[in-house]
């Protein structure tokens, strides 16, 4: 017979609840962190181990080379471009995504990034979902070469529905105090250059799936514009990241950081709101839409959706992930190291005097789109 002590514990407890009961798997997380350990690792790095488990992760900013270094950070997440992962079922693209938002923000200051962490949230809890999310993160990390040093993931029953969940990038990085690009140099006169983007990226995905929604197209239905892919598959390209090919251009030999005047990263505002960013008030960039083609993605999504030309060139990237600012004798040089790190480059504009009341970028000749 049990004694008198066991008999009372099964008494109070018996009807109780556990941690799993209420949505929690906590075993489900450890077997998550034991499959990502390898995944992290992949990104270490000088300054950086890149190993999980520990409640914090140290950097030494000496043993990466720096002297007198400015640290930068970023913050960014991937916004609704995830429903259209959730609802195709594919979720290898979108850590990449998280971290090229992230990493091409800290580049344009001519930053380059050094460790990343990313909060992952979901209702329950899927392994094999979580791990192939992460992987992306993982990949998007060796791409721009910072370590992947931890991050959080939230099991939270309640607030999410079922197979939803969310992202968020944290990213820092470093620039000597005397080569941090900030685009007070920009002057009269210097030539913009377009480094074209490998499709959407992240931004503009509400009206993107509005338009989707409009055609009555289905994520695993031929593309009306890539026949190679389906409609889930062409949309969720990921973000290109520009930060070795933009960091080579400002260290390589007869390049100084002076000759590449500012970067732009173009996101949420497409090119209008993005590129005055970076430039002095009196100034504005002037760029050709005649300069380079439009990808195909958007003149469907311009057609299919009845999109003024003044919203997509607002909304969306059309084509131009970042922009670079040069002076126009280091044009021939910054071109070419740019080429030879695979960027797809096009002068599309050059820096003018502002007259009051102009906008600090207008984009002409899109007629033709």
């Amino acid at each position: 017979m049990p004694d008198a002590a066991s008999a009372a514990d099964k008494s109070s407890h018996g009807n109780g609840l556990t941690y799993r009961d209420s949505g929690v798997d906590i075993d489900a997380g450890e077997a998550l962190v034991d499959a990502i350990k390898p995944l992290a690792k992949s990104t270490a790095r000088v300054g950086s181990d890149a190993g999980l488990g520990g409640f914090g992760a140290f950097f030494d900013l000496r043993a990466a080379g720096y002297r007198d270094p400015l640290l930068v950070s970023t913050t960014d997440g991937v916004g609704t471009k995830l429903k259209i992962a959730i609802e195709a079922g594919k979720h290898d693209g979108v850590g990449i995504d998280l971290v090229a938002m992230c990493v091409n923000d800290l580049v344009v200051q001519g930053a380059e990034p050094l460790f990343f962490l990313d909060y992952f949230a979901t209702g329950k809890l899927d392994v094999a979902a979580a791990r192939e999310i992460i992987a992306g993160i993982a990949k998007g990390c060796r791409e721009a070469g910072c370590a992947l040093v931890g991050g959080e993931t939230a099991e939270m029953p309640g607030m999410y529905a079922k197979g939803d969940y969310d992202l968020a990038g944290f990213a820092v990085g470093a620039v000597e105090r005397d080569q941090a690009l900030t685009g007070a140099n920009v002057a009269e006169g210097d030539l913009v250059l377009g480094l074209a983007s490998t499709g959407i990226h992240s931004n503009g995905f509400s009206l993107v799936r509005k338009i989707v929604e409009r055609s009555g197209l289905g994520w695993t239905e031929p593309c009306p514009f890539d026949s190679r892919k389906s409609v889930g598959e062409a949309l969720l390209t990921p973000t290109r990241i520009y930060v070795k090919s933009v960091l080579a251009a400002i260290k390589a030999e007869g390049v100084k950081a002076s000759s590449i005047k500012a970067l732009a990263h173009i996101t949420g505002g497409g090119l209008v709101d993005n590129v005055p960013r970076v430039l002095p008030d009196d100034l504005q960039a002037e760029i050709d839409g005649a300069s380079w083609k439009l990808p195909s993605v958007f003149n469907w999504l311009m057609k299919a959706g009845g999109v003024p030309l003044h919203d997509m060139v607002r909304t969306f990237n059309c084509g131009i992930g970042m922009i670079v600012v040069v002076a126009p004798e280091k044009e021939a040089n910054v071109t070419q190291v740019l080429r030879d790190h695979g960027e797809t480059v096009h002068r599309i504009g050059a820096i003018v005097r502002r007259a009051a009341g102009d906008e600090g970028c207008v984009v002409r000749n899109t007629g033709h789109w």
